[in-house]
């Protein structure tokens, strides 16, 4: 299996090819390190790469099903958000985390993935150890942040999986911006170290089946809707039509109009194909509308934050979207307003203002490659479940990528 063949794989090809010992663990890693070698001094997507120990971490696997253990994510190459990394060349992870679990399921972690560098207040960019890290869809423009390599190694097909968390768009909106799937969890669901509970762990992705398998793996949710594993063909649908509400913008983001052209002709498209159906509010400006959350979440970060005012906001957006979600409704969004912005920086926009909402409330969110922009950007597609929602989140995506929203490669027609 060389480095081609192997970036166009899901994570759960790989794993049942390596099962069935009809590949190696090893060689999976390796071509996954000569991808790597070969598109990192013009991406920047890592902090560290770990050769030696991802191919010790391979033998480990090849001995476990050489043994008959069963591993559902046998030899998956996983990149890893850097602030789950040890000293270089030597990974290290909390075991009962996100990432232990994935240990547990036979992936292999090659490396720290990028996060945002210091000497800026913006977040949506990353630093790997060679530079700034590459938009790989277009080198002048920002993967977003703070994942912003997992996002990047994943488009890249550098891996087929990576960790991120998200605080306040971090997963979602560098999967917008790279065109691949990024879902944050429910508040509380997995561990995180963040003590003012506004960080979610989660996962970017290429394919419905790897989002499945993670959930399947981590957080141990059964997908249901979607077949019975995350090896079932991907065009399966959700069966009957989930009822949703679209909002360009929450009724207060200033969401930029090709990104919402390209979000809504998405929505239009599930709405078509029979994935979802459109409910009201569709009212003069366009839906849900929640309270800007942002002062609420600065608050709530900052020591000497007005936190009564916060939770004003917080309990007033709760009880809308509790009685939005309700039932099993989902809210459909851009996931960021704006384009990716230049390595220079945003400017005055706030990327977070589709997402952040979420991050108060503690609702699960994804977001869902969409198409691109007229200057050939992908846009993302957020839908938005109840908190507990993200076997639901799963089914929609995988009947989503079955009716031609699915992840595609930079280049790709």
């Amino acid at each position: 299996m060389d480095g081609e063949t192997y970036a166009g794989l899901p994570a759960v090809a790989i794993a049942g090819a390596v099962a069935r010992r009809e590949v190696s663990a090893a060689e999976v890693v390796e071509a996954a390190l000569d991808r790597i070698a070969r598109l990192e001094p013009s991406l920047c997507a890592f902090r560290e790469v770990w050769a030696d120990g991802a191919r010790a971490r391979a033998a480990e696997v090849d001995r476990g099903v050489a043994a008959g253990d069963r591993l559902p994510l046998a030899g998956v190459p996983i990149g890893v958000k850097a602030g789950a990394a040890g000293p270089a060349g030597r990974p290290a992870w909390a075991p009962a985390g996100p990432v232990g679990r994935l240990l547990a399921a036979g992936c292999v972690p090659v490396g720290a993935t990028s996060v945002p560098g210091p000497g800026t207040p913006w977040r949506t960019w990353g630093l790997g150890a060679g530079g700034p890290t590459v938009n790989p869809w277009r080198r002048d423009r920002s993967p977003g942040g703070s994942s912003a390599g997992s996002a990047a190694a994943v488009a890249a097909g550098m891996v087929p999986m990576a960790t991120g968390a998200d605080g306040a768009g971090s997963v979602r909106i560098p999967a917008a911006w790279c065109g691949v799937l990024g879902l944050k969890t429910t508040n509380g669901l997995l561990p995180v170290a963040d003590r003012s509970g506004l960080a979610a762990p989660g996962v970017l992705v290429r394919c419905a089946a790897d989002l499945t398998a993670w959930l399947e793996c981590v957080p141990g949710i059964p997908v249901r809707g979607t077949g019975e594993s995350a090896g079932k063909d991907a065009g399966e649908g959700a069966g009957e039509p989930v009822a949703a509400v679209w909002s360009p913008d929450l009724g207060f983001a200033r969401s930029d109009p090709d990104v919402v052209r390209v979000t809504r002709a998405a929505v239009d498209g599930l709405a078509a194909a029979g994935v979802v159906r459109l409910e009201p509010p569709e009212g003069p400006e366009g839906g849900a509308v929640l309270l800007d959350p942002g002062p609420a979440w600065l608050a709530l970060r900052a020591p000497d934050g007005d936190r009564a005012a916060a939770e004003r906001t917080r309990v007033e957006n709760d009880a809308r979207l509790d009685a939005l979600l309700g039932g099993g409704r989902l809210l459909l969004t851009p996931a960021t307003p704006n384009r990716p912005h230049g390595h220079d920086g945003p400017g005055d926009r706030y990327s977070t203002a589709l997402t952040w909402a979420f991050n108060l409330s503690g609702h699960p969110a994804v977001s869902v490659p969409a198409g691109l922009t007229g200057d050939g950007c992908p846009a993302g597609l957020q839908i938005v479940a109840a908190r507990g929602g993200e076997a639901l989140l799963a089914s929609v995506v995988r009947a989503a990528e079955g009716a031609g929203l699915p992840a595609r490669a930079p280049g790709e027609a």
